[in-house]
């Protein structure tokens, strides 16, 4: 059945309706996503404050009241998609203890120049603990605790430069790779919420160190992680808890051995080992269980296909309060983007480039370095567009947009091959990424 649109007035809106336009853009709006389902009378509210109508999907309210007669209508989820069927747990508002503001200190260019060797030697310092661990050695956390230091020190600067890096650099390794990211996400999160410097580093510290149980795991069953079945999973899960074991003696902080422990539990009970729930896990955890999660879609094995950016980011939006606290979703949607620093995108003129940074003020207009023009010629030297600069005072027919996000890997589109010519003067990705 094909989706249609109608218009609504927002107080006839009923819970499990799919909002898929508004009465004014969506950067003017505090919805994190452009469309969203409504889950409660508060999501109603939030719309009565900034909007007198939208518009709705047809076919997915029709989809939604068909299977309320089975199923709660409150998730207000399409078919086959990940936690359909699953409780739905409300918590307060999430708080944080004297919040950090941070300020940016220096440029793109600059931190990611000086910051470029940090991941090569992240990669080290893990591949090292990862040897020492498979033969039973005595475990030394001081260069990898140095790392995450330097890490951190690199977000509180300048928050896109390292997220830039991570996602343009070559790894030789999935897991050394996906505990990488899965830090570099959770740490721009981690600033977002302004947790002080010392709670990110027990954050960085965590997430790089979360995967080490998987050393005690056979190789065969992790290349294929992602499709397991019921007594392979099982075995796959025990990751946590040997992990755990593993760092056990080693010195650690307790709020790091609990992002270990638990960045694989789930808002509603639903995660492993324990299946705690709610309040009970750990918040560093809690951010670090979203960051794995995304990272996992966009950057899985190569036998799987990656999710783009934008989907990853609308389906952890549906995942609220499910299988994530609903306001720490919205706070990491809100640190990276709504399209991620380092996603390759298709502009509305046909143009396509990748996000280099964005601005809270306007998700939807961040900073493009185009690659091709609008035929997808490539063009001899990148150049940078603020797409929040450039559609000032245009009308709507004038305005260039993010039309839709492409595949890593998308043919012409690789941003190595480029120099940049902008407003921070011509300089080479490839000089950044490279080691």
């Amino acid at each position: 059945m094909g989706v249609q649109q109608k218009k609504i007035a927002v107080h006839d809106l009923e819970v499990g309706m799919f909002v898929s336009d508004l009465d004014r853009p969506w950067h003017q709006t505090p919805f994190p996503i452009q469309g969203f389902h409504v889950r409660s009378q508060d999501d109603v509210r939030a719309l009565a404050s900034h909007c007198k109508w939208v518009m709705v999907d047809v076919a997915e309210v029709r989809g939604v009241h068909e299977a309320s007669e089975n199923s709660t209508p409150r998730f207000g989820r399409k078919a086959g998609r990940r936690g359909q069927g699953r409780d739905v747990l409300q918590l307060p508002p999430l708080t944080i203890r004297e919040p950090v503001r941070y300020e940016e200190v220096t440029t793109l260019k600059k931190e990611a120049k000086a910051s470029k060797r940090l991941l090569d030697d992240a990669d080290i310092a893990l591949h090292r603990l990862f040897d020492t661990l498979k033969v039973n050695g005595v475990v030394d956390l001081k260069p990898i605790a140095e790392v995450t230091s330097k890490m951190v020190s690199s977000v509180v600067r300048q928050p896109d430069a390292l997220l830039l890096l991570s996602r343009t650099r070559q790894h030789d390794d999935y897991v050394y790779r996906h505990a990488l990211n899965t830090a570099v996400w959770a740490l721009v999160c981690g600033r977002h919420l302004g947790l002080n410097e010392g709670l990110m580093n027990h954050l960085g510290l965590g997430c790089l160190l979360s995967q080490v149980g998987k050393s005690a795991l056979p190789k065969a069953l992790l290349s294929r992680e992602g499709q397991l079945d019921a007594g392979e999973y099982a075995q796959y899960r025990e990751y946590v808890d040997k992990g755990v074991e593993m760092l056990s003696d080693s010195g650690l902080s307790r709020a790091v051995l609990s992002v270990v422990q638990g960045h694989r539990e789930r808002h509603n009970g639903s995660g492993f080992p324990e299946g705690v729930r709610g309040d009970r896990i750990p918040l560093l955890a809690k951010i670090a269980g979203i960051a794995e999660f995304f990272e996992s879609l966009i950057g899985p094995r190569e036998a799987a296909v990656p999710v783009t950016p934008d989907k990853a980011v609308a389906l952890l939006y549906e995942m609220r309060n499910i299988e994530f606290q609903d306001d720490l979703v919205e706070n990491f949607i809100q640190s990276i983007g709504i399209y991620p620093t380092g996603s390759l995108v298709e502009l509305s003129d046909g143009q396509r480039g990748m996000v280099m940074s964005h601005s809270p003020e306007r998700r939807l207009w961040p900073r493009i370095m185009l690659m091709t023009d609008s035929d997808c010629n490539p063009l001899k030297s990148a150049k940078i567009i603020d797409l929040a600069r450039h559609n000032e005072a245009k009308t709507a027919a004038e305005t260039v947009t993010i039309r839709e996000c492409l595949p890593h890997g998308t043919e012409e589109l690789d941003p190595a091959r480029y120099d940049v010519t902008g407003t921070e003067s011509r300089w080479s990705l490839n000089r950044l990424i490279s080691g």
